[in-house]
């Protein structure tokens, strides 16, 4: 078995990185890193980089409103959770502005209570006092505010 690594061309590695981007909704951080993996410099990746925009495989604003969405609706995150995710894609601040308005606040309340009560129903043989700390340390890992769980365990305590 080889251990030396294969190289690509300019337009080969563009091709690779247009199924890469056509696959799934990608950042531009994931993209360079997957440049450097393969083996390109930085001239190159810039250039592959830029290509990608024009020709609207790579979007950061598509990217981010597609992570909120999913990511919320499939890992039931809360918006604290979803925009430091965003940050360490390094998604710029106005990109996760337009990511956070694809979560409608009728989803996102219901959701919330939904985790909680499922949550609260699963521990409920503990102590008060430590079902409070266990579904703040729940929700709150999850990226929900913490506003909003300690109105709920008030409400429901």
């Amino acid at each position: 078995m080889c251990d030396k690594q294969q190289s690509f061309s300019l337009t080969e590695a563009q091709k690779k990185l247009e199924h890469y981007c056509a696959y799934q909704e990608r950042c531009h951080k994931e993209v360079v890193e997957k440049l450097k993996q393969l083996g390109m410099i930085q001239i190159a990746i810039d250039t592959i980089v830029t290509k990608l925009i024009e020709n609207n495989y790579l979007n950061e604003t598509r990217f981010a409103q597609s992570f909120a969405r999913g990511k919320f609706r499939i890992k039931k995150w809360g918006k604290n959770r979803i925009k430091r995710e965003l940050k360490a894609r390094q998604i710029s601040d106005y990109n996760i502005k337009k990511g956070m308005k694809e979560i409608n606040d009728t989803d996102y309340e219901s959701t919330f209570y939904e985790l909680f009560e499922k949550r609260k129903n699963e521990i409920a043989h503990l102590p008060k006092s430590e079902q409070k700390r266990k579904l703040f340390s729940y929700l709150s890992y999850r990226g929900w505010e913490q506003q909003r769980i300690y109105s709920a365990l008030n409400d429901h305590f």
